[in-house]
C-alpha cells in the first residue's frame, strides 16, 4: 500500500527588518482608555470607603451632642455628700418595637471598678485603655446584651476620694446607621450615573483627541507608491512631530537607497551591455568565417568574452549580497583567519605560476598567536579574493605579490605588489562602482574594490592604502577590529 506523501514542511518566516523585539500593544486608543478608567475604577472602592468614614465621623459628632445631654440629666440625678451617694437617675427608654430605626438609652451610676450603684446593671464597665480623668465627659463604644451601643461617660470624685463614681449614658445605634446609610446612598447614587457618563465623556474625547491621527494615516495611505517626499511637520501634532521627523529621515534614506539601486542597475547594464554585444559580433562573424584558423581565433575571443562577462555576473550578485547582509544580517561566527587567508591564497598559485609571479604567503605572529575573528565565511573570502586577484592582475610578469598577515589585539592583513601603483588622488574613487584607472591594459569590471569596501563595511574593518615601502606597486591594509583570542 503506498503510503502518501506528507506536506512539506513549512519554512519558518523570516522576521521582518521592522519587527521590533518589544512589540507595542495592538491599539493606542485601547492602551490610553485603560489606562484612564482603570485607575478611576481602583479609587472608586477606595471612595466608597473614605466616604463611609467621614460619614460615620460627622453621624457621631451630632448624635453624641444629643448623648452628652443625657449624660447631663443623669449627673444631676447623683449627689455627693459625705455620708454616700444619692442617685436619681431618668428612667430608661426602651426602643419602640415597631420602629427599627428608633434608639434606646440606658443609664447607670456604678465605682470606677465596677460595683453598681443605680441603673443598668448591663453596660460595660470601664477597661484598661479607657480615659478616667475626673470631671471631663469622654465617648467609648460597647454592647449591651450584643447589641453595640454609643457610652457618655463621666468620673466623679467619690466622699473619700478612694474610688471614683462612675456615670455613663448609653444609646444604641440605629439612628446613627440609618443616617449613615441616608448619606452614603446620597453620595454614592450619583457616582453610579456619573461613571458611565465619565465613560462616554472619555471615550469621546479619546477618538476627537485621536483624530489627527487617523487623517495622517489617510494622508499617508493615499500617496502613489512612488512618493518619497517628506511629510510637512507643520500639518502634524507637535506630540507626532519627532515621530514623523524620524519617518522622514527613514524615508529620505530609502529614497537615496533606490536610487543608488536605479544608478547599480543602470550602469551594471551598460557594463553587461559591451561583452555581450562583443559576443553576438565575434559570433555572427565566425558564423561567416569558412578558415579554421580563422575561426579558431573568433572562437577565443568568445570563450574570453564569456569568460569577463561571467566575471562580470558574479561580482554583481556578489555586490548584491554583500549589501543584502547590511540589510538582512548574515549569522557571525567565530573564523580562523590565518587558515583562511591561506586557503584563499593557495587558489591563485596556479595564475600567479602562468604569469611568472612570485606570490608568497608571510605571518608575523610577534610571539603572540594569530587571533581568531568574527564574521560571515564567505563574504570575507570573497573580499581577500577580490585583493588578490586586484594585485595579481595588475602586477606586471616577473613581479612580486606578497600576502602577510600580522597578529595583534587587532590583526592586520597586507596585501603588497610591484604593480603600477595607485596614485593618491586615485584612492578614494577606486572603491566606486565600475571605475577603473586609466592608463593601465589589464581586464576589469570595477567591481572588485567596491565589493571588498561594502564586505568591509559590514565587518567594520579599516581600510588603508600606500605605496609599497619595498618600491613601485601598492599596499592594501586591513584592520581587524578586536577579536577572539585564539582558538586552537
Amino acid at each position: 500500500m503506498a503510503v502518501p506523501d506528507s506536506p512539506p514542511a513549512e519554512k519558518p518566516r523570516r522576521p521582518s527588518v521592522f519587527s521590533d523585539p518589544h512589540p507595542a500593544p495592538n491599539s493606542l486608543f485601547g492602551e490610553i482608555l485603560d489606562w484612564m478608567l482603570a485607575p478611576l475604577l481602583l479609587v472608586w472602592p477606595f471612595s466608597i470607603t473614605v466616604t463611609y468614614q467621614v460619614a460615620v465621623e460627622i453621624v457621631d459628632q451630632v448624635y453624641d451632642r444629643v448623648l452628652v445631654e443625657h449624660l447631663g440629666r443623669a449627673l444631676s440625678g447623683v449627689r455627693v455628700t459625705a455620708a454616700g451617694v444619692e442617685v436619681t437617675l431618668p428612667p430608661a427608654q426602651p426602643a419602640k418595637t415597631d420602629d427599627s430605626e428608633s434608639d434606646s438609652q440606658f443609664y447607670q451610676v456604678a465605682l470606677a471598678e465596677g460595683e453598681l450603684i443605680a441603673g443598668e446593671a448591663d453596660l460595660p464597665p470601664l477597661k484598661g485603655g479607657d480615659v478616667r480623668t475626673l470631671g471631663k465627659t469622654h465617648f467609648r463604644d460597647g454592647q449591651i446584651q450584643g447589641e453595640p451601643v454609643r457610652i457618655a461617660y463621666q468620673l466623679l470624685p467619690s466622699p473619700d476620694d478612694a474610688r471614683p463614681i462612675l456615670v455613663q449614658a448609653a444609646e444604641t445605634r440605629n439612628q446613627r446607621k440609618a443616617l449613615t446609610s441616608q448619606i452614603i446612598s446620597s453620595v454614592l447614587l450619583p457616582q453610579f450615573a456619573i461613571i458611565p457618563l465619565a465613560v462616554v465623556l472619555v471615550w469621546l474625547g479619546l477618538t476627537r483627541g485621536l483624530a489627527p491621527l487617523t487623517r495622517l494615516q489617510e494622508r499617508i495611505r493615499s500617496r502613489r507608491p512612488d512618493d518619497l517626499s517628506p511629510i510637512d511637520l507643520s500639518t502634524v501634532p507637535e506630540e507626532l512631530q519627532p515621530m514623523i521627523s524620524a519617518f522622514n529621515q527613514m524615508m529620505a534614506r530609502l529614497e537615496d537607497n533606490l536610487a543608488a539601486q536605479q544608478r547599480f542597475i543602470a550602469a551594471a547594464a551598460h557594463q553587461l551591455k559591451t561583452p555581450l554585444t562583443g559576443l553576438k559580433t565575434q559570433t555572427e562573424l565566425a558564423l561567416r568565417e569558412t578558415d579554421a584558423s580563422q575561426l579558431k581565433e573568433y572562437l577565443r575571443r568568445i570563450a574570453a568574452g564569456v569568460e569577463r562577462a561571467s566575471r562580470m555576473t558574479y561580482q554583481l550578485l556578489n555586490l548584491a549580497r554583500a549589501e543584502a547582509s547590511h540589510d538582512v544580517k548574515q549569522p557571525m561566527v567565530r573564523i580562523d583567519l590565518e587558515s583562511l587567508v591561506r586557503e584563499v591564497t593557495i587558489r591563485y598559485v596556479p595564475r600567479a605560476l602562468e604569469r611568472n609571479i612570485d606570490l608568497g604567503f608571510e605571518i608575523q605572529a610577534k610571539d603572540q598567536p594569530m587571533p581568531w575573528v568574527s564574521g560571515v565565511r564567505v563574504l570575507l573570502a570573497e573580499m581577500i579574493d577580490n585583493l588578490i586577484d586586484n594585485a595579481i592582475k595588475y602586477t606586471p610578469v616577473g613581479g612580486t605579490v606578497t600576502v602577510r598577515l600580522i597578529a595583534a589585539a587587532q590583526p592586520v592583513l597586507e596585501i603588497e605588489d610591484t604593480g603600477i601603483g595607485i596614485p593618491v588622488e586615485e584612492r578614494e574613487r577606486i572603491f566606486e562602482r565600475f571605475y577603473r584607472t586609466l592608463g593601465t591594459d589589464a581586464e576589469g569590471s570595477g567591481l572588485g574594490l567596491a565589493i571588498v569596501r561594502e564586505i568591509a563595511d559590514l565587518h567594520h574593518i579599516q581600510i588603508e592604502i600606500g605605496d609599497n615601502p619595498a618600491g613601485s606597486g601598492s599596499l592594501f591594509r586591513l584592520t581587524f577590529p578586536a577579536t577572539l583570542t585564539s582558538g586552537g
